[in-house]
């Protein structure tokens, strides 16, 4: 265990549903809401030649479901210094992931004015949601489209903004990106490239065209509702968040007084190589990348209490995941295990930063001693044998005991670019707390 580990020490979000802040985020949660809404008619889209034309041979019918950020269009250029004709060719993604990091340094009781010139890191997941007109185009935007639509613009434009001179990186590793962007702050806090860092993942998509891609694919929800681990699971739905986390070291954050909301133990990323697909996971690969992670955390199975997993609600991605998990975190003592969920049962795939809000769903659990039900998995998936091993569904809120003072848990994040990405958390039990042995 290393004894001046990484520590989380702010956080904020925006989610489906009208979701801007960790309160409301656990609101949703804990009253088992579905954030699902239909396609916005604000964005340009042809939303009817969409649903219409997934009608035709060889394609899966698209449904009016998915999960929006109701505040992706909302921004005050002027707050952060940016003229109006820039705002508007700039991505939502970094509208929304500076609004984000703004609130996550708020949250750990920062002053963003403060940290010019300072060596704070940014480490962003994204990928390219095709916003706005080409840049081969002539358009009024045009001048602002290069930095208005760059992916490394994303943690660019919040390095500019608060004048930050620690790295500045873009991570895009899919749907693994948060995750990975995550992993690479740990990493750079602890080789000394910065001295605090804000690391998470954003998504705002600037086209529908990953519906039309799962659309042929046959890779979209039956009903356009979103069902990991369950019988019933026929495909993924499509979303938005975005969710940002202040670290720090330990002993720095001691230092300056701040409240650690937990530690890393242990964060990890790998890849498939060559399965079946290049798209296709290999529970190989994620059994291979568990294991490290328990192991680089020095912890048990029976240690660890929750398990947010990728989740996709697809028949391959379940499939590969639950005998992965089953393997490794199903290899404990039976009934005692930790308990699997996942959060895209509430929001949807949030692809970018699907990790990022998983993970942000482990700290609020552990804050609340709960575990929040995954829903739709009243009949749990076939494709374990969940009453002979460790491995739990939860299928309903459970209480989450802290045990000899912290809650652990993990959080996994896989990319169709063939990233995996596991991280293992421990959450410090509040001070009036009891634990159990």
């Amino acid at each position: 265990m290393i004894n001046d580990p990484v520590v989380v020490v702010g956080m904020a979000l925006e989610a489906p549903g009208g979701v801007d802040n960790a309160d409301d985020y656990w609101a949703m949660l804990a009253e088992q809401r579905e954030a699902l809404g239909p396609f916005p008619d604000d964005r340009g889209w042809s939303i009817r030649d969409l649903l219409d034309g997934s009608r035709r041979d060889g394609f899966k019918r698209i449904h009016d479901l998915g999960g929006f950020l109701c505040g992706a269009g909302s921004f005050d250029p002027e707050f952060f210094g940016i003229s109006r004709r820039e705002a508007i060719a700039m991505d939502p993604q970094q509208r929304v992931a500076l609004r984000v990091a703004w609130h996550a340094l708020e949250d750990a009781v920062i002053n963003p004015d403060e940290l010019s010139g300072h060596d704070v890191g940014c480490y962003i997941g994204a990928s390219d949601m095709r916003y706005g007109p080409a840049m081969a185009e002539f358009s009024h935007h045009s001048g602002h489209l290069i930095t208005g639509t760059s992916l490394g613009v994303i943690s660019g434009r919040i390095a500019y903004t608060l004048g930050l001179a620690g790295p500045a990186m873009t991570v895009d590793t899919s749907c693994s990106s948060a995750l990975s962007a995550f992993h690479v702050a740990v990493q750079a806090l602890r080789s000394g490239d910065c001295d605090l860092a804000l690391a998470g993942g954003v998504c705002v998509m600037g086209s529908p065209g990953y519906f039309v891609e799962f659309s042929k694919q046959h890779a979209l929800s039956d009903d356009g509702h979103c069902r990991p681990y369950s019988a019933h699971a026929s495909g993924t739905v499509w979303a938005e968040g975005a969710a940002m986390f202040v670290l720090q070291r330990r002993s720095a954050a001691r230092r300056d007084g701040r409240r650690i909301l937990a530690e890393v133990r242990a964060s990890c990323v790998n890849s498939d190589g060559r399965s079946v697909g290049l798209t296709a996971p290999s529970r190989e690969a994620q059994v291979r990348l568990f294991r490290r992670a328990l192991t680089a955390a020095d912890v048990d199975v029976d240690e660890v209490g929750m398990v947010e997993g990728h989740g996709t609600g697809t028949r391959l991605g379940d499939r590969t995941e639950l005998n992965s998990l089953s393997e490794t975190y199903g290899a404990g003592t039976p009934g005692k295990g930790p308990f699997l969920g996942s959060v895209k049962s509430n929001v949807g795939h949030t692809q970018a930063a699907a990790g990022a809000l998983g993970l942000a769903k482990v700290l609020l659990s552990a804050e609340h001693a709960t575990v929040p039900a995954t829903l739709h998995a009243d009949e749990r998936s076939a494709e374990i044998d969940w009453d002979g091993q460790g491995l739990r569904l939860a299928d309903k809120s459970t209480p989450w005991p802290a045990v000899n003072g912290v809650r652990l848990a993990a959080v996994s994040a896989f990319g169709m670019s063939g990233t995996n990405t596991h991280v293992v958390v421990a959450m410090p039990a509040r001070p009036a707390e009891g634990s159990a042995a």
